[in-house]
């Protein structure tokens, strides 16, 4: 197909066909580009995997002329503007990363109305001579990728992707569209009135991926965690997702040296080093890859089975954008994630060292405080991040709250013992040296400070250290302790806090029991005869789950085999009532594990 000026430009759908190769328009996609093709703007936020793009490079090739594209990263632009060339169509993009000949040479396509595509970052295409000389061209669509920098970066690190706002007065009558997976209303309607001025069309699919099993576990020593983790998953394509550069090449080299194929990303490698690394991992099946957030947008590869983040995320909605790696070809994923009173210290941190206003500084503290009760949640994970994009959901059943539900206790008294203890140090200290007075640990701190003097001391001897540094976390979770950026890391009472002290209020929490104590606990309470049955039991899914290549737990969850066990169903009808088991299970495995129970 031509796609240059015809007499006859081609429909949405001749292009989708010819151009792309597709039959059908995903959910949401016919819509967005009916919209901008109307010549009204459109703000489309659809799951990562969902097809962003064809939104605006069918378009563009619909409506002739040029489409700018605005795209955070340099690695993004080059892969869509390679894949959009194999594709048959002019692409091109003009940036830092290229010599100056390379960007002249693509200016001149440009300028001769052979590119149909342009991709450039919000610092060039915002410059004075650039929209001067896009002015001049026929500019039939502006699409703004990533759009949620816009309100997540640009105050802080990209100025200028606020100065996009200048788009709607420099190209008045061209329309834009701007894209995102990750935006919760506060973020759309930040989108929405610096880019568009609240003149918009808001297209805003689902935000659910429930193929990805969503788990978290307190920090415990991350180096052995993430080797746990990833050696329990050998042959499988990963993305593990570290806060610095540092961490990443010290993660990355762990892996390597336990044998493992992995390989490191930042944006502190050379080019030449980090390009052959995304190669390398886009095309071999089994590699990990360790990275900085550098990492990712764009990143289309389907098999990616799982994502670990050794370090707390910023938001949720960076936590949602990082997950979304996994699991693009809709099988089974996991997202398990480590986090520690550091983590939420060292965020805090960031953001008050952001050069942005107070409010800004506000609503991202905000935003932080609900990822960081989203890793204390006592209940369904997934019902919590849905909640939090504004969507209601079951409980998933398949995450790890609602696999092993948690068992609440009252722990006021407990509560009231941190909180006074933090009362009594002054409000300075963080939770190590909190959790010594609390268990009466004569450290060189605690003596120095002569905090070993205090009635507090010892008051927490019953528990131990890892118990009262949960406790600490929930209360932080729970609104009832803040850390005190300004004071080091020092633990703060907020009112809720103090009203607590005072006898008003009550505090219940997630005691600490690892799962494998829940399972032994479990099936400590079974018989003889029914220990063997389970360890059967426990063997055929292990069997079925190597035929179809995916985790064991994906079969059935340890707590279902023991109910298997108890029960003894003798059928297919009493096989069906055990939990757990749906109508795919029964009809693939209900006839298996009946006939293994009745042998």
């Amino acid at each position: 197909m031509a796609l240059a000026a015809a007499a006859h430009l081609p429909t949405k759908h001749e292009i989708l066909r010819d151009v792309f190769g597709f039959d059908d328009f995903r959910p949401g996609q016919a819509e967005a580009m009916d919209a901008v093709l109307s010549g009204r703007n459109v703000l489309s936020v659809m799951p990562t995997g969902s097809g962003k793009s064809l939104c605006f490079q069918v378009p563009a090739l619909v409506l002739g002329g040029l489409t700018i594209v605005v795209s955070p990263l340099v690695a993004l632009m080059q892969d869509q503007v390679a894949a959009l060339r194999l594709a048959g169509i002019a692409a091109d993009t003009i940036n830092s990363s290229r010599d100056r000949e390379a960007n002249i040479a693509a200016w001149r396509r440009v300028a001769s109305s052979e590119t149909r595509l342009l991709y450039l970052s919000p610092e060039r295409l915002m410059t004075a001579p650039m929209l001067a000389a896009l002015a001049k061209l026929p500019v039939r669509l502006i699409a703004v990728d990533e759009a949620h920098c816009i309100s997540q970066w640009g105050p802080a690190f990209r100025p200028d992707y606020e100065a996009l706002s200048r788009l709607r007065e420099a190209f008045p009558r061209t329309p834009i569209m701007a894209l995102t997976a990750t935006a919760d209303e506060s973020t759309r309607a930040d989108i929405a009135r610096q880019l568009f001025g609240g003149k918009v069309e808001a297209i805003v699919l689902g935000f659910d991926r429930p193929n990805i099993k969503l788990t978290v576990a307190p920090k415990q020593g991350w180096k052995q965690q993430l080797l746990t983790f990833v050696k329990a998953r050998p042959g499988r394509s990963g993305v593990v997702y570290c806060l610095s550069r540092k961490r990443t090449e010290e993660a990355a080299a762990l892996l390597v040296a336990e044998g493992i194929r992995a390989l490191p990303y930042h944006a502190g490698m050379a080019k030449e080093v980090r390009e052959a690394n995304q190669n390398a991992f886009m095309t071999e099946p089994t590699m990990v890859m360790v990275a900085t957030i550098a990492f990712g947008m764009g990143i289309d590869k389907g098999d990616v089975r799982y994502v670990f983040h050794t370090d707390l995320p910023a938001s949720v909605e960076s936590y949602y954008q990082e997950i979304g790696r996994a699991g693009r070809d809709g099988e089974p994923a996991e997202a398990h994630m480590l986090y520690g009173l550091d983590d939420i210290r060292m965020r805090r941190q960031f953001i008050d060292q952001e050069d942005s206003s107070d409010e800004r500084k506000r609503c991202e503290h905000q935003r932080l405080g609900a990822l960081v009760n989203y890793c204390e949640a006592s209940s369904c994970r997934r019902r919590i991040l849905l909640g939090y994009f504004g969507e209601s959901a079951e409980p998933c059943g398949h995450c790890d709250m609602c696999l092993h539900p948690p068992s609440l206790s009252d722990g006021t008294e407990h509560a009231r013992r941190v909180l006074l203890a933090v009362l009594a140090t002054g409000e300075r200290y963080g939770a190590g040296h909190v959790v010594d007075v609390l268990i009466g640990a004569e450290t060189e701190k605690t003596i120095a400070s002569g905090h070993n003097r205090l009635s507090v001391f010892g008051s927490g001897a019953a528990l131990k250290n890892k118990e009262w540094r949960s406790l600490i976390r929930q209360l932080v979770a729970g609104g009832f302790l803040y850390h005190d950026v300004a004071g080091f890391g020092g633990l703060s009472l907020t009112d809720e806090g103090r009203a607590l002290v005072k006898g008003s209020g009550q505090f219940q929490y997630r005691a600490e029991t690892r799962r494998k104590e829940r399972v032994a606990a479990t099936a400590a309470a079974l018989t003889d005869a029914q220990s063997q049955l389970l360890a059967v039991l426990k063997k055929l899914r292990m069997s079925l789950a190597a035929e179809r290549q995916v985790p064991a737990y994906l079969i059935f969850s340890d707590k279902t085999l023991v109910e298997m066990v108890r029960a003894r169903p003798r059928n297919l009808s009493e096989f069906a009532m055990i939990g757990g088991v749906g109508s795919s299970k029964l009809r693939d495995f209900g006839r298996a594990f009946v006939d293994a129970i009745a042998a």
